[in-house]
């Protein structure tokens, strides 16, 4: 999991050495990549992929739910 919420800070994963950098809940804004069809949040410029689920948690302690909804634009296609 990228994303650990405790007491109204959200802690972001940024490396597979288990560093993180955390932001109060207010303070984060939710986006969404349209050629990837991912929800992310923008940390000093770099972008953290999350689950939806994770998005969905963020939003509940107070995230900004900036995300679109994307189409398919394909037949087919998941999304």
């Amino acid at each position: 999991m990228t994303v650990r919420i405790e007491n109204g800070l959200c802690y972001f994963k940024l490396d597979e050495n288990g560093q993180e950098q955390s932001l109060p809940a207010t303070q984060v804004k939710i986006l969404t990549d349209d050629g990837k069809a991912m929800s992310y949040v923008d940390l000093a410029g770099e972008r953290i992929y999350i689950t939806e689920v994770e998005a969905d948690a963020l939003t509940g302690v107070g995230a900004i739910d900036g995300r679109k909804h994307v189409k398919a634009e394909e037949p087919g296609s998941l999304i």
